[in-house]
């Protein structure tokens, strides 16, 4: 773990769920979690919800390098694998609170890491490629956003 200490938070009071080597780009990963981390997971849930149905865009911030131009965000894109991965991860970690018994309605996503994992080739023997691997942790506490 670079930098990221748990001493502040109580144990009691939070619920943390991991996702390992998730098969998903860690570029879109990074700007999913930039986007909802600090909200409430409900809010959070829908608006991964509405990426998957194609309603609502992720604005891009910093890989937005030849992505078009969305209506009132700039580059944005809709990264619906990823969302469905972080979707199914923010629905773990509600349980994993709900068991502790926290109120999962003021949940809020207070720490939402995606960090790289190794990579395993795919694809042949001489012209092959490496897998997009990402682990992602989500820290959820109870308070107001």
């Amino acid at each position: 773990m670079l930098g990221y200490s748990f001493k502040s938070y109580d144990s009691k009071s939070m619920a943390r769920a991991f996702g390992r080597t998730l098969p998903i780009s860690m570029k879109q990963s990074i700007e999913v979690c930039n986007f909802i981390r600090y909200k409430k997971v409900q809010e959070a849930k829908k608006i991964l919800q509405r990426v998957i149905e194609g309603k609502q865009a992720i604005p891009f911030t910093r890989f937005n390098t030849d992505l078009g131009h969305k209506k009132k965000i700039g580059p944005g894109s809709y990264p619906v694998k990823t969302s469905q991965e972080i979707l199914g991860l923010l629905e773990d970690v509600e349980a994993n609170a709900q068991f502790k018994g926290l109120n999962v309605n003021s949940l809020v996503i207070s720490l939402l890491v995606p960090k790289m994992t190794a990579k395993a080739w795919r694809f042949g023997r001489k012209r092959r490629r490496k897998m997009k691997r990402v682990d992602i942790e989500i820290v959820v506490k109870e308070g107001s956003k």
